[in-house]
């Protein structure tokens, strides 16, 4: 009598195997290079249509700051230790350049900036020559005889006008670094020395591995200078994109764990057998279908997936203890027969919780797409291993003998339920509701800021701003993009925006910028260089004749200067001077030349924006804002794919429950979502974009409580247990989601959590109502 279910477990233990065998094979491959993981927020943010130039532009900024790392050490010693401790940064392998010193050979410099004087002189020496020639040349005779005069990189043989220390000057800027005999930089600041070395890494930030490893091998140097008394000081994005993972993957061992460890807990203390815990196979078969598919999709998985889709584990794990929870009832257990039974209720769950995470797929947000994506796999997984696995494993008899205490507690609970009903007046019950309701959405606030997602280290933060203080150099992640038909164009506009960008550094809205104009600062403004030295006469050098210099050396320099050739954009990009302004200039773009104008120290984006000028070929490009702008729509993107996801829902319920139940049990999730909303509201705590996304998971997870409840499989005790330890797996993981030091991923925790404590509340309102 039995063979024909033996026979029928064994061909689904089959399919399983089966699918076992190719995912197995299919995640071999894809992780065949190493783990497909990515820590970077880029690869998740919203994206919207922009320009090619614009997202470019971001690219090349991105890239820099990802690999570069700046390191300050102060140290008793450092000036003779420095080249070991340099050494040991090349020889971990990690690093592509380590510059403990300026390598440049001095001697070619020079001549660079001999042949490029005239492109190179600053407007404020021009027109000092203009105006007053002899007190220029007087300064200039006292710097020559004066042996502290300042330091230039050639002779006064060479430069008798004395051009070269004010263009040091101006493509130095304010910088407080200096240059030590053996070409180490420094600063000196508070009566404490600190040297400075610039890091390249192999690998970016959010590379995985390599930025570990990369950080790594910092730290080991830090915590050994520290013993001898020293002070390291370190700082760039690699150091906060290796922290996040540190943290991320601490996150997702420690979460999980806890997660699967409560639910085997659970299992074995209900179920009272070992051969339980076998309930937790299509949890981790999900988990495993769902990174697979990420990876199969997008390339790779982002590590805020993992951290979210680990707590997936409380969702699969619902397929199976619906299934088990008919063992309090269905004795002597018999796997196919009680399979058979919850079967329509699994598959119409499964269902409608494929809609909804679906519906989340086609936000512009990467995040919830990949999320998604992890889930509607994951879910198909579990529910497959469900049906094709458990009734094989779990085939004995005697798989099953539940603690029956646990079924009484249902049934108090619903007894209860039933006085609580006929007692209090249904509209006077409505009406509280609705007032809890309306005032908890009243108080609640809308808050999406990137800053939000993630909390940064603090010590790295305090060493980031200590570094800026030192160093001046502050960058932020705004900058302009200047356009220009030609080279003299393009510089025509940079040098105007630089005038209106010299305003607001002395207003205090930053402390400064670079730009490509500075490099060619001889052609910006009126004198020229030219019209200067034609208009100088003898008695204006005098100071320099009754030092003994021949006029006919100077008369000869002048005609040099007045003979030199302007320098082209190009030619001073790829010479030695044009090093430090390479990164601004992104070439020619749809016949234009493009520049870009990084900021230091941004205080005021408001003011800096109202500069832009599209028209004139000046764009602001502002990263976070435009997020901040995206994280609104990306709300309304997800809020109306659930409107209809709803929808969908609605029609898939009404199919197989008639309109009167598909209305009941939807009705039950959608009320537990808003009552968990206004709950947010009433704690006062924000709604994010990830509250929102947690809201619209428990619509999901509700729609499957409240099925379980209306088929009443095994009376309505056993399917009210069923949604409670579904509740409760659930709640182990996502409640422990709530504890993350992520702010997104805690408000995201938090939001299901609530929202499940209202679903299973409100579950014995979706039993089917009696004819």
């Amino acid at each position: 009598m039995n063979k024909p279910l033996l026979l029928t477990e064994r061909r689904l233990f089959a399919v399983f195997a089966l699918l076992l065998v190719a995912l197995l094979a299919l995640s071999l491959w894809q992780w065949r290079n190493g783990a497909p993981l990515s820590a970077s927020l880029l690869d998740i943010l919203p994206h919207e249509p922009e320009s090619a130039l614009i997202e470019h532009a971001q690219q090349l900024s991105q890239q820099a700051l990802d690999r570069e790392l700046v390191v300050l050490i102060s140290h008793p010693q450092a000036g003779s230790r420095l080249d070991g401790w340099a050494d040991q940064l090349r020889q971990s392998g990690h690093f592509s350049q380590v510059q403990d010193r300026i390598d440049t050979d001095l001697a070619a410099l020079a001549s660079d900036l001999l042949a490029a004087r005239s492109s190179l002189a600053p407007l404020e020496l021009r027109q000092q020559l203009a105006t007053y020639p002899q007190d220029y040349f007087s300064r200039r005779a006292a710097q020559i005889v004066d042996p502290l005069g300042g330091f230039s990189l050639v002779s006064a043989q060479q430069d008798w006008l004395g051009l070269i220390p004010a263009i040091q000057q101006q493509l130095q800027g304010n910088s407080p670094i200096n240059i030590d005999l053996d070409g180490r930089l420094l600063i000196e600041a508070e009566g404490q020395t600190w040297y400075l070395l610039r890091l390249n890494s192999r690998e970016g930030g959010f590379s995985g591995k390599g930025a570990l490893a990369a950080a790594a091998s910092l730290d080991q140097l830090t915590q050994h200078i520290h013993a001898e008394g020293g002070q390291v000081l370190a700082s760039g994005s690699l150091l906060f994109a290796a922290r996040a993972q540190q943290q991320a993957e601490m996150e997702i061992s420690w979460l999980g764990g806890l997660s699967l460890l409560g639910s085997l807990l659970l299992i074995v203390g209900l179920f009272r057998r070992l051969g339980s815990l076998l309930a937790v196979l299509p949890a981790l078969f999900g988990l495993w279908l769902g990174v697979t598919a990420c990876i199969a999709v997008f390339g790779q998985i982002h590590v805020l997936t993992l951290v979210l889709g680990v707590s997936l584990i409380g969702v699969t794990i619902d397929f199976p203890m619906h299934y088990l929870s008919k063992g309090w009832v269905m004795q002597p257990w018999n796997a196919m027969a009680v399979l058979r039974a919850t079967l329509p209720g699994l598959t119409l769950g499964m269902l409608a919780n494929l809609i909804g995470y679906s519906a989340l797929a086609f936000t512009p947000f990467v995040a919830l797409t990949q999320v998604a994506v992890f889930s509607v796999a994951g879910l198909l997984g579990a529910y497959l291993c469900t049906l094709t696995a458990l009734p094989w494993l779990l085939r004995r008899s005697r798989s099953l003998q539940p603690w029956p205490l646990p079924l009484g507690w249902m049934q108090l609970l619903l007894d209860w339920h039933a006085r609580f009903v006929a007692r209090i007046n249904s509209r006077i019950l409505l009406l509280i509701v609705m007032l809890f309701v309306l005032g908890g959405l009243f108080r609640i606030e809308q808050h999406d800021d990137l800053r939000q997602w993630i909390v940064p280290d603090a010590q790295l933060l305090e060493q980031a701003r200590r570094i800026g203080e030192l160093t001046g150099q502050q960058p932020t992640s705004q900058f302009f993009l200047v356009q220009g038909a030609d080279e003299a164009q393009l510089l025509e506009r940079l040098f105007s925006l630089e005038r209106e960008l010299d305003t607001q550094v002395m207003a205090g809205a930053l402390t400064g910028y670079q730009s490509l104009g500075q490099l060619l600062a001889g052609r910006a403004g009126e004198p020229s260089l030219n019209q200067v030295l034609a208009a100088l006469q003898p008695e204006d050098f005098a100071p320099l004749l009754e030092l003994g210099v021949p006029e006919a050396l100077i008369a000869e320099e002048l005609l040099q200067l007045q003979q030199q050739p302007q320098q082209s954009l190009d030619a001073l990009l790829h010479s030695r001077l044009g090093e430090p302004w390479r990164m601004l200039w992104l070439g020619e773009y749809q016949g234009a030349r493009v520049g870009m104008v990084r900021l230091q120290g941004l205080g005021d984006s408001a003011a800096l924006a109202v500069l832009a000028d599209p028209a004139g070929g000046i764009l602001w490009v502002d990263q976070p804002a435009r997020l901040n702008r995206l994280f609104a729509s990306t709300q309304r993107h997800a809020l109306w794919a659930k409107v209809l996801a709803s929808g969908a829902i609605l029609i898939l319920l009404a199919v197989f429950l008639g309109w009167r139940g598909a209305l009941r049990t939807l009705t039950v999730s959608l009320a537990s979502a808003v009552l968990a909303a206004a709950t947010l509201g009433w704690l006062g705590l924000p709604l994010t974009l990830f509250s929102i996304f947690g809201l619209l998971l428990v619509t999901a997870i509700g729609v499957d409580y409240a099925i379980i409840m209306y088929e009443g499989v095994g009376g309505a005790a056993t399917s009210l247990l069923g949604a409670f330890l579904a509740a409760v797996t659930t709640w182990l993981s996502f409640g422990l989601l709530a504890l993350s030091a992520t702010p997104a991923v805690s408000s995201f925790g938090l939001a299901v959590s609530l929202g499940l404590v209202f679903c299973f509340l409100l579950a014995p309102w979706a039993r089917r109502v009696p004819a």
